[in-house]
């Protein structure tokens, strides 16, 4: 695949806020820190909810903030997916991308989004079961790029993405699962 400035995409906001996160001062009692630390990847989860959430009050802003941390990352994805597709010279590279785009779709703009309300209404099943849906809708997205794709910029920058979107849906999901635990 061609390399083109149109499609090298600047790093994402939350592995920015990922390399700031040891820069931030924070009480070691908080809520955050309480639900982070039963997360698999603490650093991850702190990183996206602090600057959103500085002292939260209630685990369900958590989940909520994290359930909109991973749409908006997936989000991102589809539209970067979108441009990698606009500049593609290799048909089959172009299938592999059209592909995710399809997966990425519904989970951006249905799925999540119905997670979210459920998750204010108190329904945390199902916005676990969407979110552990679009992880393996991004897993399937990775896969079909790894068989397809040539080892170059942008396929590398959409596994690093790709990567990403995965660990915060464990995010998400072990934030849901440690708030249906409290209940």
């Amino acid at each position: 695949m061609k390399k083109s400035s149109a499609v090298t995409s600047q790093p994402s906001l939350y592995l920015f806020l990922l390399l700031l996160l040891p820069l931030q001062a924070h009480s070691s009692d908080d809520l955050i820190d309480t639900v982070c630390k039963e997360t698999p990847f603490c650093d991850l989860c702190e990183a996206s909810l602090r600057p959103l959430i500085p002292s939260p009050s209630d685990p369900k802003s958590l989940a909520s903030a994290m359930a909109n941390v991973v749409l908006g990352n997936m989000t991102d994805n589809l539209g970067y997916i979108q441009s990698l597709i606009r500049h593609s010279k290799d048909p089959a590279a172009e299938r592999a991308l059209a592909q995710c785009a399809e997966m990425y779709r519904p989970v951006v703009r249905f799925n999540i989004p119905q997670a979210i309300e459920a998750m204010q209404r108190g329904e945390f099943g199902f916005a676990k079961y969407v979110l552990g849906d679009a992880e393996k809708q991004t897993d399937s997205c990775q896969k079909r790029i790894n068989s397809t794709m040539a080892d170059d910029e942008s396929s590398a920058a959409l596994t690093a993405r790709n990567q990403l979107v995965k660990n915060l849906c464990d995010v998400a999901i072990s934030v849901i699962k440690s708030l249906m635990n409290s209940r």
